[in-house]
């Protein structure tokens, strides 16, 4: 194997960033989640194991934090600056949080993945085997039963 083919781990803002949009933080092409917070037991793209990820109550600590902060600053800002009856905060504060925390909530996990995968916490120390390319002999054969394909279909 060459130093090429050698993988490297993929730096700690890179592998955040691609948890975050829910792409695999090994080669950012694969989709972490299966189902809305269920993480895949592998990239399918890269093969990198991700079902050994830890990330259990981080992220809705997280997802807290940033939520609270930002409802709280506008409802502050909301009473100080408006005169809005106490029935329509009432409908629209916790409609509003809710919907806030479920939007960052995916996200949030998927970061949480990347910065275990980033450090090397909880099974990532290991970093998948480059797929080697297809050398001729694969590549003839895949043309060959691309073609016997098209004359059993015709």
């Amino acid at each position: 194997m060459t130093a090429d083919a050698i993988p490297a781990r993929t730096r700690l803002i890179p592998a955040l960033a691609r948890g975050f949009i829910g792409r695999c933080p090994h080669c950012g092409q694969g989709r972490i989640f299966g189902r809305f917070l269920k993480v895949r037991p592998e990239c399918d793209v890269c093969g990198l194991e991700l079902h050994h990820h830890r990330a259990d109550d981080l992220p809705p600590y997280v997802v807290i934090f940033i939520v609270a902060h930002i409802v709280g600053y506008l409802i502050l800002e909301t009473e100080s600056a408006y005169d809005v009856p106490l029935w329509v905060e009432m409908g629209v504060w916790p409609v509003f949080t809710l919907l806030f925390a479920l939007v960052l909530l995916q996200p949030v996990k998927g970061a949480v993945v990347g910065l275990q995968y980033a450090l090397g916490m909880h099974g990532f120390a290991t970093l998948p085997r480059s797929r080697p390319a297809p050398g001729p002999e694969e590549t003839h054969l895949a043309a060959a039963a691309a073609g016997a394909r098209d004359r059993h279909s015709s």
